[in-house]
């Protein structure tokens, strides 16, 4: 018998090599940090602990912000977890303004698994936005209010603290804009 964990820990290897070299917005941080934070928020802040969302939580931006693309994710780690990253993950080939109303249909038509992984990445990119400008902030509370009203599209009841978790945290950011 296969160790069904041995998926999320290909994930994140997989993921480290595939951001390697890629920091944050700071310039300074590991970029992988922040998919191996969003794995930690599925895991641990909203208590999901399928192997197969886990590591798509760590793979989540493997095919938006690497040469990684679908058909690598179904050949790696099986189509289950290649659609979800795929739902996560915004079409670069499309203007600004048709890839995010793209984005934000497919976040409203994915699997539950997939929006729990978009809500962790949400929660983390507020945490990190603490440290941002004002402008920048206001711009990450707006963006994230709108991927969570897409995400909120269908929510299945066991996701449904999750999505409160991250509306608390986006007041707290919107809060301290007028604090």
């Amino acid at each position: 018998m296969t160790d069904p964990n041995r998926i999320a820990f290909e994930a994140a290897a997989f993921a480290a090599r595939a951001h390697q070299g890629q920091t944050r917005k700071d310039g300074r941080t590991p970029y992988v940090s922040h998919p191996f934070r969003v794995c930690l928020v599925v895991r641990h802040v909203f208590g999901f602990d399928d192997p197969k969302v886990l590591a798509a939580a760590l793979l989540h931006d493997t095919i938006e912000d690497t040469t990684t693309d679908c058909d690598d994710l179904t050949d790696e780690f099986g189509p289950d977890v290649a659609r979800w990253v795929g739902a996560v993950s915004k079409d670069a080939r499309l203007p600004f303004d048709q890839r995010e109303e793209a984005y934000r249909r497919a976040l409203a038509a994915a699997d539950w698994q997939a929006k729990v992984v978009k809500l962790a990445d949400l929660y983390d990119n507020l945490g990190d936005s603490r440290h941002f400008a004002p402008k920048q902030k206001r711009k990450t509370a707006e963006k994230s209010r709108g991927y969570l009203a897409a995400v909120r599209e269908g929510l299945p009841p066991e996701a449904e603290d999750a999505a409160r978790v991250v509306e608390q945290r986006l007041a707290e950011l919107e809060a301290s804009l007028t604090a």
